[in-house]
């Protein structure tokens, strides 16, 4: 059997082995990245990346996979889906007293998730081969253009809100990335099917889609709320509503996610009734209650003081309340600076 034969016949076991440990799709591509090096660097130099600067620190290992894994020559790229059927999202988005948090983040942390399958893929295709061959696995944890990779292996195409789109798939899933040096076939990429949809752009509350395929970060409400760790700008509080850890609003709209298939991976099930969670009770959340209700959570990691900002945000567009004022206030002597002027814009729209 010749090299070329052998390298179609491991890709193929790949892909198997994948869907056996629980990866929706599988596809291959090369690492010739390059073409997206200039309009990145134009975005990064326009400042839409806001305060992550490991956007712009991490540049050439992007567009270069061999600096992250000597002598790359494939990406594998993998696509598990996350929507979980209990989470009822528009309700809990209308209900302006509920705490809404993004669809991917009511589940057990998705980093861990797929970095455990990924591992489980990488050991099985070690034991098949009969020569040593190197590999690193990412899932969101380095400078990956996950995206771009996702797009040239065959998963889909970037959508106008920058996500990745699937037609059979919609855009409510996590990717992750195998980098190696086997010498694997890329498979053929996928056209785009946004036509002259702008649904996407026209929804997003604080209009941070400034151009089809461009996305301004520091608009953003999952930046905001998320990856933002100071002073969340005053102009963009109300448009945030209840949306206290990310936003979907931009996947709620588009077309294509009529298509989008419920998840059979239990770890992405909502834990805890996160699906329902009233702002007024999470504002009251101890220190010691919000590290016991979202260990293991995505939410986990922005910790709790920037959890109760978000929180005061909701609270200050929730219906006007006494009870709501009561709560923010009993924060007021024990607060940082950052969260006592959160609580006092939310106090103020009470009056």
């Amino acid at each position: 059997m010749n090299d070329k034969l052998n390298f179609d016949e491991i890709a193929k076991n790949i892909k198997s082995w994948a869907k056996d440990f629980g990866f929706n799709d599988v596809g291959i591509s090369d690492v010739k990245l390059e073409k997206n090096k200039l309009p990145y660097k134009k975005w990064i130099l326009s400042g839409y990346h806001g305060h992550m600067g490991y956007l712009e620190k991490h540049q050439e290992q992007k567009f270069d996979p061999s600096k992250l894994l000597p002598n790359t020559q494939s990406v594998i790229s993998v696509r598990l889906d996350y929507l979980p059927l209990e989470a009822k999202a528009l309700v809990a988005l209308k209900n302006k007293n509920i705490a809404y948090i993004s669809r991917y983040a009511l589940g057990r942390d998705y980093h861990k998730v797929i970095r455990a399958k990924l591992k489980k893929l990488v050991a099985q295709i070690k034991s098949n081969l009969d020569k040593e061959f190197h590999f690193r696995l990412f899932t969101d944890s380095a400078p990956v253009l996950e995206v771009d990779i996702a797009e040239k292996a065959g998963l889909g195409w970037r959508g106008k809100h920058t996500l990745l789109l699937n037609k059979e798939h919609g855009s409510w899933f996590f990717l992750g990335e195998i980098y190696t040096d086997l010498p694997l076939p890329s498979d053929k990429s996928t056209s785009k099917h946004c036509g002259s949809c702008t649904a996407c752009i026209d929804i997003c509350p604080t209009s941070a889609i400034i151009a089809p395929y461009k996305l301004d970060a520091r608009k953003c409400i999952s930046y905001l709320t998320i990856e933002h760790r100071e002073s969340i700008p005053i102009e963009y509080r109300k448009a945030i509503g209840n949306r206290v850890y990310g936003c979907d609003d931009c996947q709620f709209v588009c077309p294509w996610n009529k298509y989008a298939k419920i998840t059979s991976e239990n770890d992405f099930l909502v834990r805890h009734d996160l699906d329902k969670l009233s702002l007024i009770e999470s504002f009251k959340l101890s220190r010691k209650d919000f590290d016991k209700l979202f260990q293991g959570s995505a939410i986990y990691r922005i910790g709790y003081d920037q959890w109760l900002r978000n929180i005061a945000v909701g609270l200050g567009n929730a219906p006007k309340s006494r009870e709501i004022i009561k709560v923010l206030e009993s924060r007021l002597d024990s607060a940082s600076s950052m969260l006592k002027e959160h609580i006092l814009w939310a106090v103020e729209q009470h009056k």
